[in-house]
């Protein structure tokens, strides 16, 4: 007894500690708990941890009297921020429709299976679900012998199959060198097996709804990371003579990669000959990827290369002849610690079918925690009667027409669940043959009862998920803080031309030039096209005439800029009729300029229109410092000093 008072005063003053108020506003308290939360996912480094928090505080207290304003003005009805809650809502609940402690497992073992790189090879024979017994005792009979084979140490892998094959069906392994994979290169069940083999060990056969599969192991490294390349791909033209057209694209090839070698741009001759649709418009630029992604040849050949910036020579597969640069390599993170790469690795569990075993523990604790009861007086005969005359008469409206239509069948703390909901369950499910595959009524009901309590859970999860609730609530307070600052501050900043005004006459010496410069500024779809803007220019052709003939591959605007906005080399001083190198933006290859027209000193006054948007900002923050006054007004800030330095400890 004395033990259980204990535990309930420590449980009591566990309670007391993570519910204390650190402040007030009007009649609304902030918990201690709900300030840390905030503070820590947005605190930056410092050394003074009490002037941090204080800054933090107040800029904590502002944004809830902001909140509150909103909600007394009814934002949070509008019919705009409802439906965007709602649709957050929808995009972020099946995050959190899973068993936590597996899924962590789930990440555990996708780290540690990226750390290294298997080469497998993969002997398959075909058997349907539906097969006669004879061709399956065949299938086994073939795949136990290639078992034994690869047990007695056979390598001659294509032999082996051939052999095998020409007693009893075909067994297929000439496609069956998979080459090298890592986490999620295969499906989870194949990656399961393969990853819980020895190098050079061989599975026993697996049943898949296909057929029967055998694994083996022939060679592992240290996972080789991300890569990204770009490539020249000549494709081998189709038809005629092959072994002609395949010395045309080679022929091809090498001449493209020996312009490469005497300095041409890698990126400009994919745009002018690679075959590759997908990547010739961005210099042959290719998606990151690991092992896994590509055929086996082609990744051989892209992980010879030893640094970045190498380029392949021409290779061939059987698109045709790939020429690859090296662009750069993530190397397989070791530390767990990594958030970011762990937060990835979590994404791809989660969109990935491993995440179903997670799923399944999930829904049965769910079931468990909602606590649907059975109705003894209603039997499940009755049920599973009116659920075939339902499917038998789908034109019958089970809520009326049927005696446990409005009876409640299950019942919990949480709601109950009537006949009719079960009827209109099985005429659904029963009628649509996309989902249904014969089961029991008695699997139905258990089904049934999944569904109904997975429903319950979804639609309540802030009552069972703090961190889901959490979320949805800086959600909310965010789009009501956005909605009332455009209402209140931003807007009527904006459309205060009088205000604005007579704030820039006050305070005309906060807006003076600093060293500026008339400029043009010109933005191309390409390198190509800014070399050609540039020689119209020293040909004395007018700007606005160049870009208007550009046909949309050019957009140029002229304005005065402060020299400190203007990105020069390190060194180069800003002088008038300097035109700025061309630069390319290596992402997407865009490509830009600029010509400085006309130079000004500093301390030159800016009018109001040039001086418009720093003074509707500045006249913003004016506007909001006197509508929080008016707000402390309203809800007083009462911070509770003891607890703020319970903080500091």
């Amino acid at each position: 007894m004395k033990r259980i008072l204990l535990l309930s005063a420590f449980a009591f003053n566990a309670s007391l500690l993570f519910s204390q108020t650190l402040f007030t506003y009007g009649g609304t308290a902030v918990t201690k708990e709900e300030f840390l939360r905030a503070y820590n996912k947005n605190k930056s480094a410092s050394d003074d941890k009490e002037k941090a928090l204080r800054e933090y505080l107040d800029l904590y207290s502002k944004f809830k009297l902001k909140v509150k304003a909103a909600q007394d003005m009814q934002l949070d009805t509008l019919q705009q921020l409802t439906s965007d809650l709602q649709n957050f809502r929808t995009q972020i609940d099946e995050t959190y429709l899973n068993n936590d402690d597996a899924l962590n497992g789930l990440i555990e073992e996708a780290f540690l299976r990226s750390q290294k790189d298997l080469h497998v090879i993969h002997f398959f024979a075909a058997l349907p679900e539906k097969s006669a017994v004879e061709d399956s005792l065949k299938v086994v009979k073939a795949m136990q012998e290639v078992y034994t084979g690869l047990q007695g140490g056979k390598k001659e892998y294509e032999k082996l199959a051939a052999d095998v094959s020409s007693k009893y069906v075909t067994v297929n392994v000439k496609a069956g060198d998979i080459g090298y994979i890592t986490a999620f290169s295969v499906p989870y069940e194949y990656e399961n097996i393969i990853y819980a083999l020895k190098n050079g060990e061989a599975s026993k056969a697996y049943r898949s709804k296909n057929g029967l599969h055998i694994f083996k192991i022939v060679d592992e490294r240290k996972g080789v990371g991300r890569w990204r390349i770009a490539q020249i791909m000549v494709a081998t033209p189709p038809g005629g003579d092959a072994a002609a057209n395949t010395r045309i694209a080679q022929q091809k090839a090498d001449s493209v990669y020996l312009r490469i070698k005497a300095g041409e741009d890698f990126g400009e001759l994919a745009k002018q000959y690679s075959d590759d649709k997908l990547t010739y418009m961005s210099g042959g630029l290719m998606p990151e990827f690991t092992v896994g992604k590509y055929e086996m040849p082609f990744e051989q050949e892209v992980f010879k290369l030893a640094k970045d910036g190498e380029v392949s020579r021409p290779f061939p597969t059987q698109y045709g002849f790939h020429i690859v640069k090296r662009i750069s390599v993530q190397p397989v993170q070791t530390n767990k610690s990594d958030a970011a790469y762990m937060y990835e690795i979590k994404q791809k569990v989660l969109q990935d079918s491993r995440v179903n075993s997670a799923k399944e523990l999930f829904t049965k604790s769910v079931v468990k925690l909602v606590g649907y009861k059975k109705n003894i007086a209603v039997k499940d005969a009755d049920l599973f009667r009116y659920a075939d005359s339902v499917v038998a008469n789908p034109a019958l409206n089970g809520a009326r027409e049927f005696p446990i239509s409005s009876k409640v069948i299950y019942s919990s703390a949480k709601g109950n669940i009537k006949g009719s909901d079960w009827l209109s369950f099985i005429r659904e499910y029963k009628t649509n043959p996309e989902i249904y595959k014969g089961e029991s009524n008695t699997a139905l009901l258990d089904k049934f009862i999944t569904l109904k309590s997975v429903e319950y859970y979804k639609n309540n999860l802030e009552e069972y998920n703090p961190e889901f609730r959490y979320q949805m609530e800086e959600f909310k307070e965010g789009n009501l803080l956005f909605e009332v600052m455009e209402r209140k501050v931003w807007s009527s900043a904006a459309n205060d031309t009088t205000g604005l005004q007579n704030y820039y006459n006050a305070h005309k010496n906060k807006y003076q030039w600093g060293a500026s410069a008339d400029i043009i500024i010109f933005s191309c779809n390409n390198k190509k096209v800014a070399d050609a803007t540039l020689d119209a220019l020293k040909q004395g052709r007018y700007w606005k005439k160049i870009a208007e003939e550009s046909n949309n591959t050019l957009q140029a605007d002229s304005g005065r800029y402060e020299l400190v906005q203007i990105a020069l080399a390190d060194g180069v001083k800003a002088t008038a009729g300097m035109v700025t190198p061309v630069n390319v933006n290596p992402s997407d290859g865009t490509a830009g300029f600029i010509k400085i027209l006309k130079l000004h000193p500093a301390n030159e006054q800016r009018s109001f229109e040039e001086a418009r948007g720093l003074v509707i900002n500045d006249y913003q923050s004016i506007l909001e410092e006197k509508w929080m006054e008016e707000l402390k007004s309203k809800y007083p800030v009462k911070v509770d000093e003891a607890v703020f330095q319970s903080l500091l400890k």
